[in-house]
């Protein structure tokens, strides 16, 4: 990941996975649930930790009347694993009250683990990469940010080609995570 308003580099540790996790959060106080959240994984960075801005973006494959989303995505080298990272990020989703329902509903947090080192994982409880990430511009948008080279497993292109081809009506740009 490159730079990101001198947050640091999270290529460097190289001996650590990097992962790549995507916030986003519909109910209660939207901003203050992602800044925690990013500073909890800052907490568990094994080295410099790179963060996008706030996006906001209308929902998308929601039930209707859902409330617009605040989202950001995260870089940052982890010792943990692939399974073991996505647990803990189910763990900080429920303490800032995440509760599971109906698909897409509204949500105090959402983390989403986008890319674990191009991995390509297909089990009952994980896949990577996330397999939408490629196609919504809330994703794809704090991505390009993070580093617009990216190009993850399987996508027809980097996240910044993604993101010019991807619908970006209802997304804007409204401050910064950190």
């Amino acid at each position: 990941m490159k730079p990101k308003d001198g947050q640091g580099d999270a290529r460097v540790n190289p001996e650590m996975p990097l992962a790549i996790v995507a916030l986003g959060a519909n109910l209660g106080d939207t901003k203050r649930t992602l800044r925690r959240a990013a500073l909890t994984m800052r907490a568990m960075a094994g080295g410099p930790f790179a963060a996008a801005s706030l996006w906001r973006s209308e929902p998308v494959d929601c039930p209707p009347g859902s409330p617009s989303f605040l989202n950001s995505a995260v870089a940052f080298r982890t010792r943990l694993g692939p399974e073991a990272l996505l647990l803990e990020l189910q763990c900080l989703e429920a303490v800032a009250g995440r509760t599971r329902g109906e698909a897409n509903a509204p949500r105090t947090l959402d983390l989403d683990l986008i890319d674990y080192q191009h991995m390509v994982i297909r089990t009952d409880f994980l896949t990577l990469p996330h397999p939408r990430a490629a196609t919504r511009a809330f994703v794809l948008a704090p991505l390009v940010e993070l580093d617009p080279d990216l190009v993850l497993p399987g996508a027809a292109g980097s996240v910044s080609a993604l993101l010019q081809s991807t619908d970006k009506s209802g997304l804007s740009r409204v401050g910064s995570l950190t």
